[in-house]
């Protein structure tokens, strides 16, 4: 699957989700800023991305879990360097440049970007090939 199909794919489900207007979905739209996704969305986010393309989406796989309940992640509100990598570890699909120069916990929602969902998503399609 081209990439654009993916895009147009992943385009859709956000629509249906999130119920905002096409356009609005561009690739560097944030998740939760740009597109008002709230933790609840997150949950038929991956629902209607595995209904759609087909494959699994484990626990933590797409969107991170519990990542500010680990003392070892996190100190005074900011990820520390181990919570940023291991986040990268988790998440090769996003993109952490904004968050590497401010590691704020409450910032963390806002490496989903549309085109971190289609990252994750033709990373997922290339495995199962």
């Amino acid at each position: 699957m081209e990439r654009d199909e993916i895009f147009s794919k992943v385009r859709d489900v956000l629509v249906e989700s999130l119920a905002v207007d096409e356009d609005e979905v561009e690739p560097t739209a944030r998740l939760t800023t740009d597109l008002g996704a709230e933790s609840i969305d997150f949950l038929d986010i991956k629902f209607q991305l595995e209904q759609v393309f087909g494959f699994r989406v484990e626990e933590g796989e797409l969107f991170p879990d519990n990542v500010a309940q680990d003392q070892g992640y996190v100190s005074d509100g900011k990820l520390t360097d181990k919570g940023l990598s291991a986040l990268k570890e988790r998440l090769p699909h996003a993109d952490f440049g904004e968050l590497e120069t401010n590691p704020q916990v409450a910032k963390v929602p806002e490496i989903f970007t549309v085109d971190a969902i289609v990252r994750f998503c033709e990373t997922k399609l290339q495995a199962s090939a």
